[in-house]
């Protein structure tokens, strides 16, 4: 499985992008905005074709689901342990870890989980330099959760993730700091199909 984390502001052509990433393939899509209001966000779904909309996953704005008929919800780790994701009982839930220690302790009503850095981040420049995440990912015994690694993943290192116990990837500074971001995917998505 391979997930896209959209970049933090709004860039040029994204959600041209985004359409052409999910017509790629693109198993699901992480809408993390968190700068901006609910009409931006409102306004930035709607240019994303309808038939994607349950491949959308909300890390904010979650009061828009009902309209867009969106049932996948994200939780940062602190949003997690204050427990804000109680009432989201009949949705799909995902989180957030930095160590395997923790994601072997998530529950089974999360869906999934980044865990990262796996590598130093590629869009939070000497984010994740000392990480040894991947290295940890042995240690993984939850079978109830599914494992998404997160950062620095890109077309050159994604084939060493996945010979690791995990069940997809997450990127997001390797599509959305390159200028050929499709081709980018293709590359990936080929990795995670061998």
């Amino acid at each position: 499985m391979i997930i896209i984390i959209t970049p933090e502001p709004i860039i040029q052509n994204e959600t041209e992008i985004i359409n052409e990433l999910f017509q790629e393939g693109l198993s699901l899509l992480h809408i993390r905005k968190p700068f901006i209001g609910s009409e931006a966000m409102t306004d930035f779904i709607e240019k994303i074709n309808s038939e994607f909309h349950s491949q959308l996953v909300l890390h904010s704005h979650y009061e828009l689901a009902k309209h867009f008929k969106i049932s996948r919800f994200h939780f940062r780790e602190i949003d997690r342990r204050n427990n804000l994701h109680t009432s989201f009982t009949n949705q799909i839930i995902s989180t957030s870890v930095h160590k395997i220690e923790d994601f072997n302790e998530l529950s089974k009503e999360w869906e999934y989980s980044f865990i990262s850095p796996v590598f130093p981040s590629i869009s939070k420049k000497g984010y994740g330099e000392n990480s040894n995440v991947l290295h940890e990912i042995k240690k993984r015994n939850n079978p109830n959760v599914k494992l998404i690694a997160l950062g620095g993943v890109n077309e050159k290192n994604i084939d060493e993730v996945f010979n690791k116990d995990i069940d997809g990837v997450a990127l997001l500074g390797a599509i959305w700091e390159s200028d050929k971001s499709l081709n980018v995917f293709r590359k990936c998505r080929q990795s995670a199909l061998s």
